[in-house]
C-alpha cells in the first residue's frame, strides 16, 4: 500500500467519510461499507485529499494539460488537486469547472476557469451511474478538447445494475466509462486495496469487517486488471 492510500484511508476514517456497518445503497444493495466525500468539509481535510489525488495522478504517469471538475462535488476537488500538484510536484496546471446552468450575463457560458483546451483530466469522487462523467466528456469534446482520463477518490469495483431490468451487469461504472470513451480511470483507493489493507491490519482500519467486505466483493465485485 502506498503512502497516499494510507493517508487517504486514515483521513476518511477520521472524518467518517468511510464507514463500516450495514448501509442500503441507491441501487438497493446492502453494503458493508459506505463512502461519502461530502464529509471532507474543512480546510485540513481538503488539503490532505488534494495531496492524495495529486500523488495518485503523478504515480499513474497520465499525460494531460489541464484539470476539470464536474459540478458540484468536483469543484473543490479539482481546485485542491491543482494546488497540490503545484506545491508538492512542481506542476502548475490550469483548471476549470462547470455550472449546472449556463450563466446568461457577465462572462456567460457554463464553464468557469481556464478555457477547455488540450488533454483534460476529470477529477471526481466516485463513479456511480457515470452521468457526471459522460456530461463532462461531452462538454470537453464540444470545446474541441480531448478527455485524457478520470481521477477518482474511490473505485468501488462493483458491477453495475441495469436500471430497467434490475439485473446485475458484467462490468462496473468505472469499467464502462473506460471502455466507452477509451480513457483510463485512476483512483486513490479501490475496494481491492481496501480489503488488502484490512487483511494486513493497516492503520486504524477495523479488521472485524474484513469478512463482510470479502463476501460483498465475491457477490458484486469485478475482476481487477493485472
Amino acid at each position: 500500500m502506498q503512502d497516499h492510500q494510507l493517508a487517504f484511508m486514515e483521513l476518511a476514517l477520521a472524518r467518517k467519510a468511510l464507514r463500516f456497518g450495514q448501509f442500503t445503497l441507491k441501487s438497493g444493495r446492502a453494503s458493508p461499507y459506505f463512502f461519502n466525500a461530502g464529509a471532507f468539509d474543512d480546510g485540513a481535510s481538503l488539503a490532505i485529499l488534494g495531496s492524495c489525488y495529486a500523488a495518485a495522478i503523478v504515480a499513474s504517469g497520465l499525460q494531460f494539460d489541464m484539470l476539470f471538475g464536474p459540478a458540484y462535488k468536483g469543484i473543490p476537488l479539482v481546485a485542491a488537486t491543482a494546488a497540490a500538484l503545484h506545491t508538492q510536484h512542481g506542476l502548475n496546471l490550469p483548471f476549470a469547472f462547470n455550472r449546472k446552468e449556463a450563466k446568461a450575463h457577465g462572462e456567460g457560458g457554463s464553464i468557469v476557469g481556464r478555457a477547455l483546451a488540450g488533454r483534460i483530466l476529470i477529477i471526481d469522487d466516485v463513479i456511480t451511474a457515470g452521468t457526471a462523467i459522460r456530461e463532462s466528456i461531452e462538454l470537453i469534446r464540444a470545446a474541441g478538447a480531448t478527455p485524457a482520463g478520470v481521477a477518482l477518490a474511490l473505485d468501488r469495483q462493483e458491477r453495475g445494475r441495469d436500471p430497467q431490468s434490475g439485473e446485475t451487469l458484467a462490468e462496473s461504472a468505472v469499467q464502462e466509462v473506460a471502455r466507452l470513451y477509451a480513457i483510463p480511470c485512476v483512483s486513490i483507493l479501490t475496494l481491492g486495496a481496501l480489503i488488502d489493507a484490512l487483511r494486513e491490519g493497516a492503520g486504524s482500519l477495523p479488521r472485524e469487517h474484513l469478512a463482510a467486505l470479502e463476501a460483498y466483493r465475491e457477490r458484486y465485485g469485478v475482476r481487477e486488471k493485472m
